[in-house]
């Protein structure tokens, strides 16, 4: 695909998610935000709330997510949003939120993320990052599958939007060592496969979805200081500064990086068109897998869009969830 056929928009780098949304009314759009308590998720909510949206806040820590709500609220003038516990770690609380929800549901926004610092695992002996960054995601997703199919069918269609960072761009999927039971373990690489996986989603849920009216698409944020980097280790500290240094990326306020997300939901060119990678608010360049991050700051690997590596993910992805 040459750069002349990339989805582009009218927006920027620079743009606000206010900006993306503005002239537009989401009056009757029910919204899921992952991750709304804080940083990027919690922008993506309120600009979503602004513009009339119906939003769900499915956080972890709900005495921080009704913080946010009542701050939303009151900011926009508009319907406080819902805030239910979701963590995603933990597949009970996964289903729990699911058969909660009920009646249609137009925008997942996958936003929330986890990073560590070494070696974590949950009570399956998952690596914690890709658990919660990927498979809590696709447990979710899945499991909210016909509402969103119910939400595509009264509103000319229903979209996900799977946040993914240029972290992509480390590693590929790992399919002999999925959590790191044999190899030593690299948090950046194990959030870098996570991040690909995020990817990877959105190409197999369009494929197997989109007949449905349901498209998903990825989005990289770009740098933005949040709280998910609260648990970096001193290396993992010097490598972003390393990369700020080397003009990798540029540091973005919160209300830009949710732009992109906001492009992925509303845009209009992705109603119904999915499998893409955005970057700075508008469809990414493919780069070749062994291509340098410094030379290709804005760019997306194959092996994050590759059909045959998404659908081998999809189904180990299920396989692991019906253990």
């Amino acid at each position: 695909m040459t750069e002349s056929e990339l989805v582009s928009t009218p927006f920027t780098a620079a743009s606000t998610a206010d900006d993306v949304l503005r002239g537009l009314d989401l009056t009757g759009v029910r919204a899921i935000v992952t991750g709304g308590s804080s940083g990027i998720g919690a922008e993506t909510a309120r600009a979503l709330a602004s513009a009339g949206a119906e939003v769900t806040l499915a956080v972890r820590n709900t005495t921080a997510g009704d913080t946010v709500a009542g701050a939303i609220a009151k900011s926009t003038g508009r319907t406080r949003p819902r805030v239910v516990r979701l963590d995603l770690a933990d597949r009970t609380t996964v289903a729990r939120f699911v058969d909660a929800w009920h009646g249609p549901l137009h925008l997942l926004i996958n936003n929330a993320g986890v990073v560590t610092g070494g070696l974590e695992r949950t009570r399956e002996g998952w690596e914690l990052q890709f658990a919660t960054n990927h498979l809590g995601h696709f447990a979710l997703a899945t499991g909210l599958r016909d509402a969103l199919a119910l939400g595509a069918s009264e509103r000319d269609g229903a979209r996900i939007v799977s946040v993914s960072s240029t972290a992509h761009m480390r590693s590929g999927i790992d399919f002999d060592d999925l959590h790191f039971e044999h190899r030593g373990y690299d948090p950046q690489i194990a959030y870098a496969q996570s991040k690909t996986a995020n990817s990877l989603f959105a190409v197999e849920a369009t494929r197997l979805w989109a007949a449905d009216g349901i498209v998903a698409n990825a989005v990289n944020p770009g740098g933005v200081a949040t709280g998910l980097q609260r648990n970096f280790t001193p290396r993992q500290r010097q490598s972003l500064d390393a990369a700020e240094a080397a003009g990798v990326f540029t540091y973005k306020t919160v209300e830009q990086g949710a732009a992109t997300s906001i492009v992925a939901a509303v845009f209009p060119a992705f109603a119904h068109s999915g499998g893409h990678y955005l970057d700075d608010a508008r469809e990414a360049y493919r780069v070749p897998n062994d291509a340098d991050l410094a030379r290709h700051p804005h760019g997306v690997k194959e092996w994050a869009l590759d059909p045959a590596i998404a659908e081998r993910l999809w189904a180990v992805s299920a396989d692991l969830l019906r253990t």
